[in-house]
């Protein structure tokens, strides 16, 4: 920001992350995710901000201003802008940005992946409306790709953009890269991570299957359980817990929590993405489709071209370490470096 903070507010706010991060020194130019914040410890700097300072401001401002830097300069504008849903996660040049679609929830969470992204186009993550409180999530997918679209009009007029799409962020770039298409504009590299529509979508043989490997999984957890949890992890029933493998895992979240709360938006958010992908049914994609799927399966399809090869006219699937969550989390180097492969073939000399 072009604003230059006083050293009171910088002070104010170190004293506030000191005590809620549990650390010592923190410095103006620290990211709070760097020093173990979450959405959770966001909720609380927030609310501790909101009673030293007198004002209550959205947790999910954090994605946005993620130093004691950014955050004090905010503070000090007399209200606060209006933020884009995408927020920066890597600087880059003059080139196509790269634009990664959130996942359940609608955090834009992939800070460190796009860190390990060798490139010179700017990386952003896409985060949902609703996760800030000010307005309800979408739950539709077709209204998620459209209003990110708007926003790409204002950061890229000519709508040239790389997208990247993990789990249900899959589907909602698959949405932009059809509507970019048809509109005539260029979509030089289009990346599913191990993203499939709802079940209802997919062949009768492939729902037999998945769902005959949830249920030897459901029983290979119950043996593991004293036999009252086991009862109550059947009664939840099985076809709730699908949605579970599409989704980062999300901390409980207090029963009473600000209509601000970034962890009570991301939950919110969250039922309104099952919603829309139950909703979702992918059109054919006239453009050339990049899979990567985990080497160690889950509750989800196992077989990418049997879901995409009649719903793309090109298709390419390649294997990285870890599980659906792993991918992402653990081994997501090796996620970087498929992606800083195919971003680079992408590019322009």
């Amino acid at each position: 920001m072009s604003h230059k903070p006083t050293p009171a507010t910088v002070d104010v706010l170190t004293q506030i992350w000191q005590r809620v991060l549990q650390r010592s020194p923190i410095y103006p130019e620290d990211k709070f995710s760097d020093l173990g914040g979450d959405e959770l410890l966001a909720d609380r700097m927030f609310a501790e901000l909101a009673q030293v300072c007198g004002r209550e401001i959205p947790s999910s401002t954090i994605c946005y201003a993620p130093t004691i830097a950014a955050l004090a300069a905010l503070l000090e504008l007399p209200s606060l802008p209006r933020f884009s849903p995408f927020v920066p996660l890597k600087p880059g040049g003059q080139m196509p940005p790269i634009l990664i679609a959130h996942g359940v929830g609608g955090r834009a969470s992939f800070g460190e992946l796009a860190k390990h992204i060798r490139t010179a186009h700017p990386v952003y993550g896409i985060q949902a409306r609703g996760v800030d409180g000010m307005e309800p999530p979408f739950d539709r997918i077709e209204d998620m790709a459209a209003f990110y679209l708007d926003a790409l009009n204002q950061l890229q007029p000519q709508g040239s953009c790389i997208l990247i799409g993990y789990s249900f962020g899959g589907l909602i770039a698959l949405e932009m890269a059809q509507r970019l298409s048809e509109a005539g504009k260029n979509v030089p590299l289009l990346v599913l991570v191990d993203s499939y529509p709802h079940p209802r979508y997919l062949a009768p043989g492939q729902r037999v299957w998945l769902f005959s490997k949830r249920v030897l999984g459901h029983i290979s957890s119950m043996r593991r359980m004293p036999i009252r949890r086991a009862f109550s992890y059947l009664v939840g029933g099985l076809e709730s817990r699908l949605p579970a493998a599409l989704a980062h895992t999300l901390r409980p979240v207090p029963p009473e929590t600000s209509r601000l709360s970034f962890a009570a938006n991301t939950s919110r958010n969250r039922e309104a993405d099952f919603l829309a992908l139950r909703r979702y049914r992918p059109r054919f994609y006239r453009g050339k489709i990049k899979f990567v799927r985990p080497e160690t399966n889950s509750y989800l399809p196992n077989h990418p071209a049997a879901v995409w090869k009649k719903l793309a006219a090109e298709l390419e699937v390649e294997t990285v370490p870890g599980d659906h969550l792993g991918m992402v989390g653990t081994h997501f180097k090796s996620l970087a470096a498929v992606l800083t492969r195919y971003v680079n073939e992408a590019s322009p000399p």
